[in-house]
């Protein structure tokens, strides 16, 4: 006996990109005051009751549209860490240098400093996915023997937690806020500080009363 089917059709994945990607170019255009489910709907060439029902409210398309673009980010393994640090930052420029991009982002940070539960969903949706590009990141090179194993969970989480915040949001810093390029030049410099942070500081007096 074969399965009952579920009801209604089933999600068009073409559909799903079609919305996503109308909505970052409507929001690009029109900011998020202007934007409503109409113009992406209509942009998308799919009727409103599809898009109420794969998302109920404007914050949750939103937040899904700009998500699936940091979807596209990867962590290869290329060897060593500086390569991986290097390639992944590169990606997250380029992929921050478009204007869909800038404006969704812009966009989210504005409304969300208003809206906590649409800041708790960003964290949810977007934030805490890509902390597993650094995860993944320091596990290959601790298995390269470049890293120490973690020495507890906690701990791990925490550093994980602030090697993101730096690297997001430097490079997030430098394209929207400074708007100043990323050029290999300087992914290669951000890097280095990265892996050895302010070389030549000397120990002060209160470090060395601290040992």
């Amino acid at each position: 006996m074969s399965p009952p089917r579920g009801k209604g059709r089933p999600r068009s994945a073409a559909a799903d990109r079609a919305i996503l990607d109308a909505t970052r170019e409507a929001l690009a255009e029109l900011g998020w005051g202007g934007l409503t489910m109409g113009h992406v709907a209509a942009r998308a060439g799919v009727a409103k009751t599809t898009l109420y029902r794969r998302w109920p409210s404007k914050n949750e398309l939103v937040v899904d549209a700009v998500a699936s673009l940091f979807d596209e980010l990867e962590m290869a393994d290329l060897g060593s860490l500086r390569a991986d640090i290097e390639a992944v930052v590169a990606q997250f420029a380029v992929l921050l240098a478009r204007p869909e991009s800038q404006a969704a982002l812009l966009a989210l940070f504005a409304e969300g400093s208003r809206d906590p539960q649409l800041r708790r969903r960003v964290r949810e949706r977007i934030v805490e996915p890509q902390k597993c590009l650094v995860q993944q990141g320091r596990a290959q090179a601790q298995l390269r023997g470049e890293l120490s194993p973690d020495r507890d969970e906690a701990t791990a989480s925490e550093e994980i937690d602030i090697i993101f915040d730096t690297i997001a949001g430097t490079v997030e810093h430098r394209l929207l806020v400074s708007g100043r390029p990323i050029t290999p030049d300087w992914i290669s410099r951000f890097t280095t500080l990265l892996l050895n942070p302010l070389p030549g500081l000397t120990s002060t007096r209160a470090d060395q009363d601290q040992g």
